[in-house]
This record gives C-alpha cells, structure tokens and sequence, in this order.
C-alpha cells in the first residue's frame, strides 16, 4: 500500500531528515516528496532571506552594544581681535574631552532589545519553513491529482472503446443505427479529451512546483502515490491542545521579548544622562596651566519620557489581544479543516466500499444485456458516465482530503497520523 501524500509530507515537515539537493532535478528522474522538500529548503529565497537578516540584525545588536563616544575638543579665547587682543600673544587655547555618562541602565536596553529581535528570527524562520513545505505538498499534490484524473480517464477511454466495438458489431449485425456508433465515439473523444487535459494539467503543475526551486524546465514525473489512502487522524481536541506550540503563537512570545525590551528602553530615558568634559587650559599672562572642567544635566526627562513610555505599555497591553484573536483564527482554522477531512474520509470510505462496487457490476450486467439486445446503449453509456463520475467524485474529495491534512499540520505543528484501519484506495 501507498503511503498517503500527507504522511510523507509529515516526515518532513515535523523533523525527518532532508535530503540533500543542489542544482536541477536530472531529466526523467522520479521525484518524491521528500526530495521535493529537499530542494525548496536548501535554494527558497525565503529562507535565504532570513538567513541574510541576521547579519544586519547583529551588526545592529554590536552598534546598540557601544558606550558614549569619547569628544576631543579645542578652545580657542582672546585671539584674532582687535586692540591688544589683535595679536596671538594673548590667546588662551583650551584642550577638552567629553563624553555622555549614560544612567539608568540605557545601555542595557539597547542590548536586550537587539539580542531579541534577533532571537525572533529563529520562529520567524521555521514559519516560513513550515508554510513553504506546506505549499511544496500542495503543489505535489496537484501533479499527483491531475494524474490520477488521467488514469480514471483512461479507465473510462477503455470502456468507451468496448461501447465503441460493440455498437460496431450491431450496426454490422443490423440491430443498432449509425447514430448509436456515432455518439459512442464521441463519448470516447470527451473521455481523451479529459485525459488530455488531466496530463497537460500534470506538466503545469510541474512547472509550479519546480519554480519553487527555481527550476525553468522541469523533466522530472513524481512518485507513484495514492491520494485515496487516508490514515486516521487525532481528536480536535488533542490538535487544539498543540496550537500553543505552534509557531504562529510562539512568535508572540518572541515580540513579547521585543516590545517588554522596547518599553525598559523609553523608561530609561525618564532617567537623564550627564554630559560631563575635562580639560586644561593654557593661561597666556604666566604662561601657566590650569584644570578646566563641568558637567550639565537635561532638567525635565521623567516628563518628556512619560508618552514614549505609555506608547511601549500600550503596546505590550495590546500583544496580548493580538495573540488571543490570533489563537481564535488558528482554532477555527483548524476546526474547518479537521472537519472537511473527516467528513471527506468518511464519503471516500463510501464510495469505495458501497457506491462504486455496485456502479461497475451494474455497467457490467448492463454490457453483457447490450450485446445481448436486451437494452439500448443510451442505459449501457449512461451508467458508464455514472460509473466514471463516481471515481471522479471520490478522487476530488480525498483530494480535498488531503490538503485539509496539509492544512492541519501547518497549523500545528505535528504530524497526527494514527495507523489507518483499513485502505480505502480504489480498485479498478
């Protein structure tokens, strides 16, 4: 049996081993999921991106780690006047250096609040992993769909060729008028038709995906696998319990760091930094030196500071609402796609074992009548078509089924795939 689609996106997605990819999928090479996975993580700009953030975020973080720059300065008094004060032999030159004493822990701050956006990146990162490789399943999917759409295709192109003989051999026999030859071999040009279409469907869904890779002209076919199999799932309630560690809310943990940073930051400023300088001065009259120096002190910082400082709390309040509509978008998410799955396993396992059983040994009682006379083509063909519909319908919901899946883990962050109890792959 076929692992299902979604449990070898599962291998992937929630702590399998890659494996290892460089360059384009080699002409005629089977690809399978995995190695799918493989080439999205190891070239997806994406990912390269936040890579590529990092290095900016940590020369911020070293910039953000600097002390007060040290000034040197030069004082000139009494030169280039007028009078007596005309000439240089007055003037009095002033050598200084001055800095900035930083108070109430600036410094700090600034590291705390850098380090933590760079922390951030780590959850940033798997997110955009994780949505990536889920868009890598999607697209994998679609390839695998349009070719299942061609094999039930076919299936109906074989039955459409029997209906094709078989009206022949009554026309031939003077039981059946041309027009019954004539319409099944239309009914067999519409089912090549939806071959056709399913396989070209194929190439461009092969297309998609290996632009995902950057791949131009892609000539690889996909795995053989098995859309039908649908493997058992855990309760909402077990899936609802994980959402917590999910990427998407644990990055709120992360701005929280950020904003709670932010907010230690502007209360610093309530506290006024001291802009001192020391020197010494040079007296022209006994040609002596003598040690200058002050200080000086903003008046009115704790004032100044307050709406910076409510902006920050404002802020940090606000995270928490964000998170908790968050969490109720995540939840409803989650509830629509486990119950599509649900709903869609159960409709797959029907048809498979009740409605498409019966469909094929009715088309097959009603061949055997056709050629025996007993009833006209227009039965023979419209049973066909119903027997053809049905395979269709149970492949697009289990279809559906699995990108309800895909969804789910997305979401959670977990692969919650329980030993099936029974293959639910249609046989032909």
């Amino acid at each position: 049996m076929n692992p299902s689609i979604i449990a070898r996106c599962a291998l992937v997605l929630f702590g399998a081993v890659l494996l290892s990819a460089s360059g384009a999928v080699r002409a005629g090479e089977r690809l399978t999921l995995d190695q799918a996975f493989a080439h999205v993580a190891a070239s997806h700009p994406d990912l390269r991106l936040v890579a590529a953030r990092t290095g900016v975020l940590e020369a911020e973080r070293d910039l953000a780690a600097q002390k007060p720059a040290l000034a040197a300065s030069v004082e000139l008094e009494n030169g280039f006047g007028t009078g007596a004060a005309r000439a240089l032999d007055g003037a009095e030159i002033t050598l200084t250096l001055s800095s900035v004493l930083e108070r109430g822990g600036k410094l700090d701050a600034r590291r705390t609040l850098a380090q933590s956006r760079i922390d951030a990146l780590a959850i940033e990162r798997e997110t955009r992993r994780l949505d990536l490789l889920a868009e890598t399943a999607r697209r994998y999917l679609a390839i695998v769909g349009a070719e299942q759409h061609a094999k039930v295709a076919e299936l109906d192109i074989e039955q459409r060729q029997r209906a094709v003989k078989a009206a022949q051999l009554r026309l031939q026999a003077g039981a059946s008028p041309e027009a019954v030859v004539l319409t099944a071999q239309a009914e067999l040009a519409r089912a090549e038709l939806s071959r056709d279409r399913a396989r070209q469907e194929a190439v461009a869904a092969g297309q998609q995906l290996a632009a995902l890779w950057g791949e131009r002209n892609p000539e690889f076919t996909v795995a053989d696998v098995d859309p039908l199999v649908l493997p058992d799932i855990t309760s909402l309630e077990t899936m609802s319990a994980m959402l917590d560690s999910t990427p998407e809310l644990a990055q709120f943990a992360d701005e929280k760091r950020i904003r709670e940073a932010r907010l230690q930051l502007a209360r610093t400023s309530a506290t006024p930094d001291v802009n001192w300088q020391i020197g010494v001065r040079q007296l022209r009259e006994t040609n002596d030196f003598a040690l200058v120096g002050g200080f000086s002190v903003p008046l009115g910082s704790g004032s100044r500071a307050q709406p910076e400082i409510r902006a920050a709390d404002a802020e940090l309040a606000a995270l928490s609402i964000e998170r908790e509509a968050k969490g109720l978008s995540l939840y409803s998410t989650l509830a629509e796609a486990h119950g599509r799955y649900t709903l869609a396993q159960a409709e797959v396992d029907r048809l498979q074992h009740e409605v498409l059983p019966k469909l094929i040994q009715a088309a097959q009682a009603t061949e055997r009548a056709y050629r025996a006379g007993a009833i006209s083509y227009l039965e023979w063909a419209q049973l066909l078509s119903e027997q053809t519909t049905a395979r269709q319908q149970q492949l697009d919901v289990a279809l559906d089924a699995q990108h309800a899946l895909i969804e789910i883990q997305r979401l959670t962050g977990q692969a919650f795939v329980l030993p099936s109890s029974a293959a639910t792959g249609v046989t032909p």
